[in-house]
């Protein structure tokens, strides 16, 4: 799984940008200035910074040289509105316009891991005799790949990526689906069952239900 840092304003606009990464299945870990960012890089592995606009203003370019400093890919955040004025003397790897759509996010950076590395073979989640690759989108079991929709990848890549992790129906609803989703929770309850019929058997248990709450992915690392 690839491993971001974000650096944004401190509030409800990192709260908001966080919990759109993590929808796209990436581990996050969010500041507000580039000596936390520096601080981070020295002791956890991280993948591409995540640069907001709205955060960084007039130091964007600035900020952008600080952060390569530290050998690390820069994918700049930007709003609809400032596309009009966006220069490209700020010259990031890359850029994305918010709110960030999960799909988007998890390709363009992995389009940034690919041209800094190439193809990294252990951007994929496995557990046990499951695979989930996050580059291709494909799940496989025991070698047999597994065909699933979008919402079911994504929801089994968020819930296998925190094993242990209890998420309560309205988070799942929320980070898979989005705020704006007028459904129910009981859409969740449909897609975990149909989930676990494609991924599941009685030697291969996977998802459990909480009751009342929600569901978390055994973590099995922890039981062995």
């Amino acid at each position: 799984m690839y491993h971001v840092y974000l650096l944004t304003r401190p509030g409800e606009r990192m709260a908001s940008l966080v919990n759109q990464i993590e929808r796209a299945g990436l581990r996050c870990r969010a500041g507000s200035d580039v000596m936390e960012l520096e601080a981070a890089a020295h002791t956890v592995k991280l993948d591409v910074a995540l640069l907001d606009q709205a955060a960084v203003g007039i130091g964007a370019q600035a900020v952008i040289e600080q952060v390569r400093q530290l050998r690390l890919p820069t994918l700049l955040v930007l709003e609809a509105v400032a596309l009009g004025q966006y220069d490209p003397a700020i010259n990031p790897d890359d850029f994305i316009v918010a709110p960030l759509d999960a799909a988007e996010l998890l390709a363009r950076v992995g389009q940034i891991v690919f041209r800094r590395s190439g193809r990294n073979t252990e951007q994929a989640i496995r557990v046990g005799e499951l695979s989930i690759d996050l580059q291709s989108y494909e799940v496989s079991m025991a070698g047999r790949r597994i065909s699933l929709t979008y919402k079911e990848f994504q929801l089994l890549t968020l819930l296998a990526s925190h094993p242990g992790r209890v998420y309560t129906r309205e988070a799942l609803l929320n980070q898979v689906w989005g705020y704006d989703y007028l459904g129910g929770t009981r859409t969740v309850d449909v897609h975990i069952r149909r989930l676990r019929a494609k991924v599941e058997d009685p030697d291969h248990l996977f998802v459990e239900t909480i009751w009342n709450v929600g569901y978390r992915f055994r973590d099995i690392a922890a039981e062995s």
